[in-house]
């Protein structure tokens, strides 16, 4: 609780510096305003916080522009990190002729056990069914059906 009073002390401490310096600093930067009393000098004030707005507005553009271009660096400079993170060397690859059986074998080692024939696989196509379709439509009009 000893603390608890004492920090409690501190920030009611520092409210109070930093209205006093706000107070400081306004006075400084912001004078009271003095309002003319004619047409003429209230047209000139204008025309002088009008300027005044303008070159804050500037340099809160140049700002802004600044900021972007500072996060689009940021931003690219990330992506190039995390490009650079993600890069590897390539091995250079060779053509190696290798059977299925033989790299089965090589990628399973021991394991591999199982022949594997591809090409007995395959389907076997009869060639006299063709050559009977090429008859009838050489002989007939009709539309020969496939099966």
């Amino acid at each position: 609780s000893l603390m608890l009073s004492i920090a409690k002390g501190i920030l009611e401490q520092e409210v109070k510096d930093r209205e006093v310096e706000r107070q400081r600093y306004m006075a400084e930067t912001c004078p009271p305003l003095s309002l003319p009393s004619g047409i003429q000098s209230l047209q000139e004030l204008c025309r002088e916080l009008h300027h005044k707005i303008d070159v804050i507005d500037e340099e809160r553009y140049d700002m802004e522009m600044k900021v972007n271009k500072s996060a689009k660096e940021i931003e690219d400079l990330n992506i190039k990190v995390i490009d650079l993170k993600g890069k590897f060397k390539k091995p250079t690859l060779r053509k190696v002729r290798m059977s299925a059986d033989a790299m089965l074998q090589a990628l399973l080692g021991s394991k591999h056990k199982v022949s594997l024939d591809l090409r007995a696989n395959l389907k076997q196509v009869k060639k006299e069914v063709k050559e009977e379709v090429s008859d009838k439509l050489h002989c007939s009009h009709e539309v020969p059906v496939l099966l």
